[in-house]
């Protein structure tokens, strides 16, 4: 039977998988799906987590629909029902009632409906303008609130981001000692006004002790060492720690990077409670505990998701953005921009970077706000100076000298590397995300984090580059090296006469001096580090991105080729491809320039982001002529792991959890047409459907009752099959139920009327039930000889939920957003039961 069920029947048990049973808890990702059979006729809304039953029901996302709005229907429609005239008959289309058009938890909205909704909102505002003065304010005042709900958005989530990086890079510090003048000082600005720091330790100043120097009254030797060591695995395992616990106990949602739930969210799905104040109250405290512990994952690509639940919360205060659930998806467009603004103080590739990666639909209204949003986010974060360098981020660096085009070969060679890598991730990935689904595993989240974090811990205090944060290692690798620099990085031999210093702010190039040397080993042991440690990382039930580690390796690896380039064309300046352009005592080549492109080329490898990615890396280096190195370089990274496979990090885990979303990237190549795709099939029974104005209320109830579909064509009659409109299940329900206790006469043997002019009826029967206005009048169709490229075409771009088929103007069948999804991944030869939702 057809499965059109998008309905009130679902459960979603937070554990890693329905499938294992597995009374768990969840991973943000829905890993343990509940997804009703033909019997399941229960409707709970419930999540268990661990053992603690929280009820979704009802949640702030959206206010509960009995909550006053039955009780205001009531009084008024009462006062017409029971006085002395004749009966009022409750018509929906003057009379809308409340929860009508809304939408159940794990539902796709309809796009089309919600824009004919806020189409007829917007023309009876603007007709009304016209009558009085204040009528003409009241639309003024709404044509303003998107942009007021922008400057909002953007100054919570700037003020947010900025309390983050303050937070992150003070508990980071925590773990190598404490501050004696104050212990809410992380090492940097203890050190500030210290007089007595040196050039060679510009790090080390009195009011700043290691945990040796606390607890054993000594920083040198072997044992003060295995103290520090010891501490330092002692904090990261608290702050693990304390981030699962935090996300099991308050917000399961708060899990993960947030990005692939906000992209299938923003292609019109529902999922209370995942963009609700819990979620950002918890996701903004864990974030911070998460990259504190030194896990190899980044606070960039969760900032997407706290900026999302600001939004979606301040949504709440106007009322055309609360009551419309496709305006508010256009808020939370924006939204995904000023959470990549804050993240890289990049708010043009903030903008980019929701339009490409994130957005299923983005108007040109929409970019206009995004970019006001992401103006005021970067302005925000910008006053608060959360790294005390007038920066807006951690890792801003200016070269001066100017690349070469001899340079693109490695450039390119770099990209490959990004693309390998990007494809060789999502798989390990995926495959340890989809053991963790399927296995013992994932049964206990708790101690896999601290295993995980202990292990990291333990392996990565004793090399300098893996004990640092990303974003410090980032900053240190594309670091131009200048003669005052301490860093093994710029462990150079010192050049002999003055003529080899270079000119300006550049320094020429120099031989490699011992210091180097050391530095390359480790940062060669940090790579490989870095990119298993991070496979295993992404998806545990902690707020994890991918953007800094992902940056990390190719940062390291960029640099590791640059130091290379620089060493060949220092001791080879005479070769055919160095001759001409770098003679001896130039500044030839930038090592920090390499890490910048490695970094964007795996990236790009593992997100196939383009345009963003060069646009924000550009922001980052504030060089212009730096982008087509950039573009070089992301551009070969994306052929490169295409040739793999065309899904991104991000695509492949929705598609790993089953959400039901319709990727614009892939490309429907199958010849089979509507008729082949659509329910029922040959051998299964009658399509459920109501007819205009022969049936009675307790013959819709029977189907109703006996089916678990979202929605019911009507037509005229059975035996024609002409289709007349197309009503929801849920607004049926609502309309019935409310009729029974609001009007008289309506019982069991009613008529249910879907026609304008009810037909005649004998003067004792009971008064008809008129339901015209819950119909929608126009349903989307296709003849059953549509090609499906076409209708998957129509599905994309119309965001719809379903579209009946029809032979000649008579019903058929119907194809649902599931029976599409469906349908692909049998192609693909894939599990079509993967797909969990409707």
């Amino acid at each position: 039977m057809f499965q059109f069920w998008a309905s009130s029947d679902r459960k979603l048990s937070c554990g890693v998988d329905a499938v294992m049973e597995n009374p768990g808890y969840c991973s943000g990702s829905f890993d343990g799906l509940h997804h009703p059979s033909d019997d399941d006729d229960d409707d709970d809304e419930m999540v268990d987590i661990a053992g603690a039953t929280l009820d979704f029901s009802t949640t702030d996302d959206v206010p509960p629909l009995s909550s006053g709005g039955y009780d205001e229907y009531s009084s008024s429609s009462r006062a017409g029902m029971n006085g002395g005239g004749p009966k009022k008959l409750v018509d929906l289309l003057e009379d809308p009632l409340p929860g009508v058009g809304t939408y159940e938890d794990f539902n796709t909205i309809d796009w089309v409906r919600e824009k004919s909704k806020d189409r007829d909102r917007h023309r009876e505002i603007t007709n009304k303008s016209r009558q009085s003065t204040v009528a003409l304010l009241r639309s003024l005042s709404d044509a303003f609130s998107g942009w007021l709900l922008m400057l909002l958005v953007g100054l919570m989530a700037g003020a947010l981001a900025g309390g983050i990086d303050i937070a992150a890079h003070w508990l980071t510090d925590l773990k190598g000692g404490v501050c004696l003048i104050g212990f809410w000082f992380n090492h940097e600005h203890c050190c500030w006004t210290s007089n007595e720091t040196t050039f060679q330790e510009r790090d080390r100043c009195p009011q700043w002790q290691s945990w040796a120097e606390l607890i054993v009254g000594n920083s040198e030797g072997a044992f003060a060492y295995i103290v520090n060591y010891l501490m330092y695995i002692f904090w990261a395992l608290l702050f693990a720690f304390l981030a699962v616990i935090l996300v099991r106990a308050f917000a399961p949602y708060a899990c993960g990077s947030g990005i692939p739930e906000i992209k299938t969210i923003l292609s019109g799905f529902i999922i209370r409670g995942y963009l609700g104040k819990w979620t950002l109250i918890t996701k903004t405290i864990t974030l911070v505990l998460a990259v504190s512990s030194g896990l190899s994952l980044g606070k960039e690509g969760p900032l997407v998701h706290v900026a999302c639940c600001c939004a979606n919360i301040l949504c709440h205060l106007f009322t055309k953005y609360r009551k419309n659930e496709a305006k508010r998806r256009e808020v939370l467009s924006a939204a995904a921009a000023v959470g990549v603004s804050v993240a890289f103080g990049a708010p043009i590739g903030g903008v980019l970077f929701s339009l490409e990666e994130v957005s299923y639909y983005f108007p040109l209204k929409t970019l206009w706000r995004s970019f006001f949003a992401a103006l005021v986010a970067a302005f925000t974060l910008r006053s608060i100076n959360p790294f005390g360098n007038s920066r807006l981020v951690l890792f801003y660096v200016e070269f001066h000298a100017p690349w070469h085009l001899i340079e693109l070969a490695p450039f390119i060679l770099l990209g490959i590397f990004g693309g390998l890598w990007g494809a060789l991730f999502i798989r390990a990935n995926i495959a340890w995300c989809r053991r963790r689904k399927t296995t013992r595993l994932g049964h206990y989240p708790v101690i896999e984090v601290l295993v995980v974090a202990a292990l990291t811990a333990l392996i990565a205090y004793p090399n300098s580059y893996t004990r640092m944060s990303g974003s410090e290692l980032i900053s240190e690798l594309f670091n131009d090296c200048s003669l005052l620099d301490s860093s093994q990085l710029c462990g150079y031999k010192q050049p002999v006469n003055v003529s080899e210093t270079g000119v300006g702010n550049s320094l020429a190039d120099r031989p490699a001096g011992e210091g180097l040397y050391t530095a390359l080993w480790q940062l060669a042991l940090a790579l490989i580090f870095k990119m298993l440690i991070t496979v295993i990382t992404f998806g545990m039930k902690v707020p994890s991105g991918l953007f800094i580690p992902s940056m990390a390796v190719g940062a390291i690896a960029g640099r590791l080729l640059g130091v290379g380039m620089e060493q060949l064309a220092y001791y080879n300046h005479d070769w055919l491809i160095f001759r001409g352009w770098c003679s001896p005592g130039a500044d030839c080549i930038t090592p920090g320039l390499y890490a910048m492109v490695g970094a964007a080329a795996c990236l790009g490898g593992v997100t196939r982001m383009t345009v963003s990615l060069v646009v924000i890396m550009f922001e980052l280096t504030g060089g212009l002529e730096y982008i087509v190195p950039l573009m070089a370089a992301t551009m070969t990274s994306k052929w490169v792991a295409d040739a793999f496979g065309r899904e991104g990090i991000y695509e492949a885990h929705i598609r790993l959890n089953g959400y039901p979303f319709l990727e614009a990237k892939e490309e429907f190549e199958h010849s089979s047409l509507a008729v082949d795709v659509m329910r029922p099939r040959r051998g299964d029974p009658a399509l459920a459907v109501l007819t205009q104005d022969s049936m009675t209320v307790e013959e819709v109830e029977t189907v109703v009752d006996s089916t678990h579909y979202s929605g019911f064509p009507v037509v005229v009659s059975q035996e024609s099959q002409r289709l007349v409109g197309f009503v929801l299940r849920r607004d049926l329900l609502i309309s019935i139920d409310n009729a029974r206790k609001r009007q008289d006469g309506v019982v069991s043997t009613s008529q249910v009327v879907f026609t304008e002019h009810a037909p005649t009826q004998p003067p004792e029967a009971p008064p008809p039930l008129r339901l015209r206005g819950i119909m929608d009048l126009s349903p989307f169709t296709v003849t059953d000889h549509t090609p499906m490229d076409i209708t998957v075409d129509i599905f994309r771009k119309l965001g719809l939920r379903q579209c009946l088929v029809t032979h000649n103007g008579r019903l058929l069948g119907i194809i649902t957003k599931k029976d599409i999804l469906k349908h692909m991944a049998q192609i693909a030869n894939r599990d079509p039961d993967s797909i969990l939702f409707n």
